[in-house]
């Protein structure tokens, strides 16, 4: 599995952008960005209706189950999960090798809107993380094997201006 790259807080602001852009557009109540190991990177929307770290985990077991199945039945890949639900359905596609983006919508919306705005959102995915992979390609992140005990390695302070 690729290595996430180091994200600062521009990144991350960057790609809460785009996932505002894609709820708007596909009236969706949240999206999230996800590493293939099932860590939440981001999210938009309605964040407090649902439990986006679980959501990112079983969302990306269901991926990459579905990758399994892919090879099984001679594909390369499939690109994009949808689960359909009575109330909600959610619909995930790779953005580049390392994430995945999820996106939780009313059921009686309709998937294709869905499928058409991820595509482009997908696409400045990749670029902002190959962005941020060039800003510094020896710092990479493979959130699968990170100690949540010890997390000082991967987090820190933002700095700031001092006052006098």
């Amino acid at each position: 599995m690729a290595t996430l790259p180091q994200l600062i807080e521009e990144d991350i602001q960057r790609l809460g952008v785009y996932l505002q852009e894609l709820l708007k557009h596909t009236e969706a109540s949240t999206a999230l960005i996800i590493d293939k190991g099932g860590f939440l990177i981001t999210s938009q929307g309605n964040a407090d209706d649902y439990d986006l770290t679980t959501i990112a985990a079983l969302t990306s077991g269901a991926y990459m189950a579905n990758q399994t199945i892919a090879n099984l039945v001679q594909e390369a890949s499939f690109n994009s999960v949808y689960q359909q639900g009575e109330k909600h359905s959610i619909y995930a596609t790779a953005a580049g090798e390392e994430t995945i983006l999820v996106v939780i919508f009313e059921a009686d919306k309709s998937v294709g809107v869905v499928k058409y705005f991820c595509e482009p959102v997908a696409e400045k995915i990749v670029q902002q993380l190959k962005v941020a992979h060039e800003r510094d390609p020896d710092q990479g992140l493979d959130l699968s094997i990170l100690n949540v005990a010890d997390t000082s390695g991967v987090f820190k302070k933002k700095r700031g201006k001092r006052s006098a």
